[in-house]
């Protein structure tokens, strides 16, 4: 047994009740330390490590919604703008038909006026052609007359009665054939 006891002295496995006393004493003095005054810096840091994370996360949170309320108003506005793009193109294109419409309608009125000036014309130009044949037809009809007659129908208050009561009778014959 002794042996036994020798054996086990020798053991660098198990220390000596002395050494176990003085490391249980500096363990105890060493956790009273670290317990005492690290634990509480330790702490603190901690802390404000903490809260400069959450600061950060909610600067961060703040900074993700004001992006958010500003790409909303970007979005609106660009809602705003297509919205009001689509009403000048919708302006532009009546006033493109207005515009359509009312030189349509000038160039009818003109259309109109030439045709009108053209009829009055054309009516002016047979009236004047009218008035010539009616002379010259007159002067052969007081010629024809008098070399038939065989006098001279010179007398132009005679030859004009002559020539209307002649083209009075034509009228009325072309009248007749018509109805």
């Amino acid at each position: 047994m002794l042996a036994l006891l020798a054996e086990e002295s020798n053991n660098p496995l198990l220390p000596s009740w002395p050494d176990l006393v003085i490391g249980g004493f500096s363990f105890l003095l060493v956790l009273f330390i670290v317990g005492r005054m690290l634990t509480p810096r330790i702490q603190k840091t901690l802390e404000e490590r903490t809260e400069r994370i959450e600061g950060g996360l909610k600067k961060a949170d703040e900074a993700q919604a004001e992006a958010q309320a500003v790409l909303k108003e970007y979005r609106d506005q660009l809602a705003e703008a297509r919205q009001d793009a689509a009403r000048l193109r919708e302006e532009a294109r009546e006033q493109g038909a207005q515009i359509k419409a009312d030189l349509r309608e000038e160039a009818q009125a003109e259309a109109r006026r030439i045709i009108e000036a053209a009829h009055a014309q054309i009516e002016a130009d047979k009236q004047q052609a009218l008035a010539q044949l009616r002379t010259e037809i007159g002067r052969l009809s007081t010629d024809l007359a008098g070399r038939i007659v065989g006098e001279s129908l010179e007398d132009e208050a005679r030859q004009r009665r002559t020539v209307d009561r002649f083209l009075e009778e034509l009228e009325a014959t072309q009248g007749a054939r018509t109805q």
